[in-house]
């Protein structure tokens, strides 16, 4: 009994010596050519939070999104606004695309992050259950500033604070605005090599 004891004792501290303990990645280096032109971004907000000043509401949006990078630190393409906003008395869903430009600023770069600053313009609407309040076409407006923390060489994690101004009716006076916190991922796709 001893013998097998001891013997499994040994087992047990072979295999502990022998292990290897390894930490995950949560940051790697920018590697300058993922935001170089000619150069894909593919990916989005996951969701977010925002509070609308003008009628006290709450809502949940996703934003998917590619652009396409037409010089270095600056990519161009469009965004998916898919939402759903909850208020006192009901629910709606929100929708919209906009194009949008988004530049990376070289100022304060580590190896392993970027700051950026994003713009969109486009269309977005509404659909009320029940409701003929529901405003089919209006004009989406936004601005936000972010951070991108690059966890592999071709991925990174995001935070992004911004405001929008959505428009209810073309033609019409009221408007809704405010401000959203969008966490989210983007992969950054190389070119076709030159």
């Amino acid at each position: 009994m001893k013998r097998l004891f001891l013997a499994a004792i040994a087992c047990t501290a072979f295999l502990t010596a022998s292990a290897q303990v390894t930490t995950p990645q949560t940051s790697a280096d920018v590697q300058e050519a993922s935001i170089k032109q000619g150069n894909w971004i593919i990916g989005g907000g996951i969701g977010t939070t925002g509070y609308n000043f003008s009628t006290d509401s709450y809502n949940l949006n996703v934003y998917p999104q590619a652009a396409y990078f037409i010089s270095d630190n600056v990519a161009v393409g469009a965004q998916v606004n898919l939402g759903l906003n909850a208020y006192d008395g009901g629910t709606s869903f929100n929708y919209g695309i906009a194009p949008l430009i988004r530049y990376y600023f070289p100022e304060g770069a580590s190896s392993r992050s970027r700051w950026f600053g994003q713009g969109t313009a486009g269309i977005a609407g509404s659909h009320v259950k029940n409701s003929d309040d529901d405003a089919p076409v209006s004009l989406l407006l936004g601005v936000a500033a972010g951070y991108s923390h690059f966890v592999a060489s071709h991925v990174a994690l995001e935070g992004t604070l911004g405001y929008t101004y959505n428009k209810a009716d073309i033609s019409g006076n009221s408007g809704v605005s405010g401000l959203g916190l969008t966490f989210g991922f983007q992969i950054y796709l190389p070119g076709r090599a030159r």
